[in-house]
């Protein structure tokens, strides 16, 4: 007698994935058959339109948001013996940046709300040497700028705000990076609006704006396209040491098609966000990411934070999610502990620590399925229950 069937093993649930489908794939078509695949009118167009929806006067495409960071630094010319505060709980490449241009990340530490800089945590490690602040607008969830920028106004600090996650968040009822000095966007897949790599910097600015844009294409005076569209022949001078940071119009037109979807992305990332936060009110030990007072996040990582007496550790969690075919990840990095800082001076950094060390992101995309958000539910309340 033959063995009985075993059960078909259950689809993967993914952390994240992008949406993107034919309108994407035509916008990038339409792109290559055009002839001008490079840096050209459609990222002037994605410059234009990103601006305009974050309430900036200017848009400066570039490669990636750690090229924005790094070309943000550069415009303000920080340089050696210059500190530029940061927070520790961020992608290690908010910390790179400030080393890119020879200045000195000092790390402060994070409110447990928000895991974002407030200005007390920046107010105690600033110094005399104190030249910028980059605050986080962490998974999305929007940092609190107003106080911010009002306090490094008075200490004669500029703000950076690395936007990287927080496209159509909102603060004030405003979208983040409004009135920003300078904000740094990222495209990467994991992000809300994707072309797959890339990044922006806005600002309202001018001279800032044609700086960085000179900054991007090696310091030139006058840009690929512009030369190309001159009926007379251009020689191009390099005003300065510059880099190739650029975005390409294939990049651009993907970027375009993404950007009109966006308040639909955002608000169906709320809704499964939302159900969330029911499904997870009866598990007991769990506490999710919430929107600040000032402002609403756009979810784009959804985050749990056990409590410290929770039955099982954060590596438990996440491996028996993945055993029930789920696919989740750590929380969000603390760039201190990375073997790139090693010996690196920082001051006590215990809310950092403890929401590196503990919290999880749970999987949340717009095609999810509420029989997705039960399965991840019903994993976590049989691990509350151990």
């Amino acid at each position: 007698m033959s063995a009985p069937a075993r059960p078909a093993a259950l689809e993967r649930i993914p952390v994240m994935i992008p949406w993107l489908g034919p309108e994407e794939a035509q916008a990038a078509a339409d792109a290559v058959l055009s002839g001008w695949v490079a840096q050209g009118p459609r990222v002037a167009a994605f410059e234009a339109a990103f601006a305009e929806r974050v309430g900036a006067a200017h848009g400066v495409a570039v490669s990636s948001c750690t090229t924005a960071l790094h070309l943000a630094l550069v415009a303000l010319d920080l340089g050696p013996g210059d500190e530029v505060v940061v927070p520790s709980l961020s992608f290690i490449a908010t910390a790179n940046a400030v080393r890119y241009v020879g200045a000195q990340p000092v790390f402060a530490d994070v409110e447990a709300a928000t895991g974002n800089l407030t200005a007390a945590t920046v107010d105690a490690v600033r110094t005399e040497r104190t030249k910028a602040v980059v605050v986080v607008h962490q998974g999305g969830v929007p940092a609190d700028v107003r106080t911010l920028r009002e306090r490094c106004a008075q200490w004669g600090v500029a703000l950076v705000e690395d936007a990287a996650c927080a496209i159509g968040s909102t603060v004030g009822g405003a979208s983040v990076g409004r009135g920003a000095l300078l904000a740094a966007w990222s495209f990467h897949p994991r992000k809300v609006v994707t072309t797959g790599e890339g990044g922006m910097i806005t600002t309202d600015d001018a001279a800032w704006a044609q700086r960085l844009r000179r900054l991007r294409e090696h310091g030139m005076n006058a840009s690929a396209a512009q030369r190309h569209a001159s009926s007379t022949p251009v020689l191009e001078s390099y005003l300065e040491v510059g880099f190739n940071y650029r975005m390409t119009d294939i990049q651009a037109a993907v970027g375009l098609v993404q950007l009109g979807k966006l308040d639909e992305m955002v608000a169906r990332r709320r809704a499964l966000a939302a159900r969330y936060d029911e499904l997870l009110a009866d598990v007991p030990g769990l506490v999710p990411v919430r929107d600040p007072a000032y402002g609403q996040g756009n979810f784009q990582s959804y985050w749990v934070l056990p409590a410290e007496d929770f039955p099982v550790g954060r590596d438990e969690l996440l491996a028996a999610l993945s055993e029930a075919g789920i696919s989740a990840r750590r929380g969000i990095m603390a760039a201190h502990l990375e073997p790139a800082y090693r010996g690196h001076p920082h001051v006590a950094l215990p809310v950092t620590e403890r929401i590196s060390r503990d919290s999880l992101i749970l999987p949340l995309f717009h095609t999810m399925t509420e029989a997705q958000q039960d399965r991840v539910i019903a994993v976590l309340r049989e691990q509350a229950r151990a």
